[in-house]
């Protein structure tokens, strides 16, 4: 089973690699439905393949807008270009887009989005026909019908699952409340997310006057979904056939990926912990409560978060450390203010976690002493640690529902 992470840029696309990702998806700065994920130039992308294969990985780009007719000659010179990069995967959405790349007899396979909201074995086999190699089910399935999907198709094309990451309100993303609300176009990658803001309820005739429909007094957040969790039903997917597992964001930090890739890669390699176990690790990073949506059969009111929209997190990402030795002492660049003497949380790219204490005073690089360092810093450090460590000082969580 393939394990699938996010890259929003260079950077993340080789933290992904590290922290253990079997394949990575990105977008380019025209075609994807994250416009505001900094994407890859062109240039970017060839060095971002170049480096996925040189360590054996895979690279998938996305050009799932639904496009409109005179966008599709753009689309159609970024999938050539690409291809002729050595680009492994394109994931689509439009059916239009489909028929066009098939015309262009490419080297890279055809990869359906979750936008396209597939639900049914028929369905999956129809994109089989049409020439996709693999198909990405809807998050609104459960894992009973996953299974049943499993058994018409199995052998005769692949199948991939979000397993993890926000999950949007509306069905597969199908969405218009950014376009409405904000002028922006959701299924051109433009999401401003508004089902994350606060709403109440105004008669018409009595404008400033809102009405009381809320949780407590900061307001109703109607729409906001939890975000999926799934890793307790990785047994049960891999058992059925399933071919990938999908870990959502490419808006999110290099924090994020290295956190949420490290475990699951875990979890993959046959690491089995509690849904209490699972959480306490996931909630290291930012997250709005963690919910394992339709997997379970259904959803209810658990699987919304309706009295905030912010994302929460027990750690705060203050460091990382470095390629760079110096007197063979590892360097640290800060991220987030640090104090001498401290403890932190250290996140090895195998996954394991220890503890480690700041040396006091800290010594920068430019052999200066000094009782805390900032952003932009680099520290050396006592411990023998592997580059690309993350440090983290772990707090007290403020406490959030997290339902299965």
């Amino acid at each position: 089973m393939e394990l699938l992470a996010p890259a929003g840029n260079l950077e993340k696309l080789k933290w992904a690699v590290i922290y253990g990702a079997d394949a990575v998806y990105f977008g380019t700065q025209f075609g994807s439905l994250r416009s505001f994920a900094g994407n890859f130039s062109l240039d970017d992308a060839e060095a971002g393949l170049e480096h996925l294969h040189a360590h054996g990985r895979k690279g998938y780009v996305t050009l799932n807008i639904y496009p409109f007719s005179d966008e599709y000659n753009k689309i159609i010179t970024t999938a050539n270009a690409l291809d002729e990069m050595g680009v492994d995967a394109f994931i689509i959405s439009d059916m239009g887009v489909l028929n066009e790349l098939k015309k262009l007899d490419l080297n890279a396979a055809l990869h359906i989005s979750t936008q396209a909201n597939t639900t049914s074995y028929q369905t999956v086999l129809a994109y089989r026909d049409l020439g996709a190699k693999r198909v990405n089910l809807a998050r609104e399935l459960s894992l009973e019908q996953i299974l049943q999907i499993r058994e018409q198709t199995r052998g005769k094309i692949e199948t991939e699952i979000f397993i993890h990451g926000a999950v949007c309100f509306s069905y597969s993303g199908r969405c218009a409340i950014s376009d409405y609300l904000a002028g922006f176009r959701a299924n051109h990658g433009e999401c401003k997310h508004a089902c994350r803001w606060k709403y109440a309820l105004v008669e018409e005739t009595r404008p400033g006057q809102y009405m009381p429909v809320f949780e407590d007094e900061r307001g109703l957040y109607l729409f906001n979904s939890k975000e999926l969790a799934l890793f307790e039903f990785i047994p049960a997917l891999k058992d059925a056939g399933v071919d990938s597992i999908k870990i959502e964001g490419r808006m999110k930090s290099i924090h994020y990926i290295a956190t949420v890739i490290a475990f699951y890669r875990q979890i993959l390699d046959g690491k089995r912990v509690t849904w209490e176990q699972g959480i306490e690790l996931l909630s290291r990073v930012p997250n709005r409560g963690y919910s394992t949506g339709f997997m379970k059969g259904s959803i209810d009111s658990n699987d919304y978060q309706r009295d905030k929209s912010t994302s929460q997190s027990k750690s705060i990402f203050v460091g990382n450390v470095t390629e760079e030795r110096i007197n063979g002492k590892c360097v640290l660049e800060v991220r987030n203010k640090i104090h001498a003497g401290e403890s932190l949380e250290a996140l090895c790219p195998d996954g394991s976690l220890s503890t480690i204490t700041l040396p006091a005073p800290l010594k920068t690089t430019d052999n200066h002493q000094t009782e805390f360092a900032n952003n932009s810093q680099f520290i050396l450090l006592d411990q023998d640690l592997e580059p690309y460590t993350i440090l983290r000082r772990v707090e007290e969580p403020v406490r959030q529902v997290n339902s299965r």
